[in-house]
């Protein structure tokens, strides 16, 4: 089954043209109207509204809907991870939108800044890519309960090497604390297609290095950092807010401003603790949209196919065990 993800600006005027079209891709919410889905998709979970089980042109098919705004919301601030850790994995895009492009390349530079702060000084290529591809999948109600292969991370690295290279590598090259260890394997021809190579790189660890990249996590996701932090140090609620307001990205006028590592960022940075605290900043942001986006499936794909389609997850995922 293919999934895709359809982002139209007016998710109820999308609905209403694809109910007289396609009534069937829909469950019972579809006699409800336009305005229900588009509520349902909206105001529960991570925003999406998915249609499994379509048959298009002989091909299965799941498709995903999603406010535009939302889809830029989550790209840029990471509210839910939900289709921002989708966006991480390569995926074919088949319609550009500009703001949409602008925004994902924002989201997969956060997806290496943030894996950063998760790995030691030295690692390989594919566990960078291992721990960006697992960034959504931590804290998800569907790896802990047996709904996903647990070897689901390994082989999308494994299986997509090559494009995780093209995806990052032009990122990786552009930030000045991490490089590769042997800079003469990516000068070869076509270093990008040997995937039997697994190549080591080196990260500067240094606290202000550090402290940059965690002033340039996205807005949302670095305030459940900075919370944590907070209340480790022991910061009242009004310490809290003033440290927001000093880290606020736009100024009076709107316009973003440059983002400089303060006094916070620095401390937190020292801490040995930071990818513990990171990791159940991941946990805390994925874990309700992903657990209420499961439940919304019983609505909006309908018991039948939403069992089924749970089935298959379960029994594909212990045949990988077995394996």
């Amino acid at each position: 089954m293919i999934d895709f993800i359809l982002t139209p600006r007016f998710s109820q005027h999308f609905h209403s043209l694809n109910l007289r079209e396609h009534r069937d891709h829909y469950s019972f919410l579809g006699s409800l109207g336009s305005g229900v889905i588009s509520h349902v998709q909206d105001k529960y979970g991570a925003g999406a509204y998915f249609n499994p089980y379509v048959i298009v042109n002989g091909t299965m098919i799941k498709y995903a809907v999603v406010n535009f705004q939302t889809l830029l919301r989550d790209l840029t601030e990471w509210d839910t991870l939900y289709f921002a850790g989708r966006l991480h994995k390569p995926c074919k895009i088949l319609i550009e939108e500009p703001n949409i492009r602008v925004a994902n390349q924002r989201n997969l530079l956060s997806a290496v800044r943030c894996a950063l702060l998760l790995l030691p000084p030295q690692f390989t290529e594919r566990e960078l890519y291992s721990t960006i591809a697992g960034l959504s999948y931590q804290g998800d109600p569907r790896m802990s309960y047996g709904s996903e292969n647990p070897n689901k991370i390994s082989n999308i690295v494994t299986h997509q090497l090559r494009n995780f290279r093209l995806l990052y590598h032009d990122l990786l090259m552009s930030l000045p604390n991490i490089r590769y260890a042997d800079d003469q394997a990516i000068a070869k021809p076509n270093w990008v297609d040997n995937i039997d190579s697994d190549l080591k790189l080196w990260q500067d660890v240094d606290p202000d290095r550090r402290a940059n990249m965690v002033r340039r996590l996205p807005k949302k996701f670095r305030e459940k950092v900075y919370s944590q932090y907070c209340r480790k140090f022991g910061i009242s609620d009004r310490g809290f807010k003033g440290v927001l307001e000093e880290v606020n990205d736009e100024a009076a006028s709107g316009i973003l401003k440059k983002q400089v590592a303060g006094d916070f960022d620095k401390r937190i940075a020292a801490e040995p603790d930071l990818p513990d605290v990171v990791t159940k900043a991941i946990n805390q942001t994925v874990k309700w949209p992903s657990t209420i986006q499961s439940i919304k499936g019983l609505v909006s794909a309908g018991p039948i196919r939403s069992w089924k389609y749970l089935r298959e997850k379960r029994e594909k995922g212990r045949m990988k065990r077995v394996i």
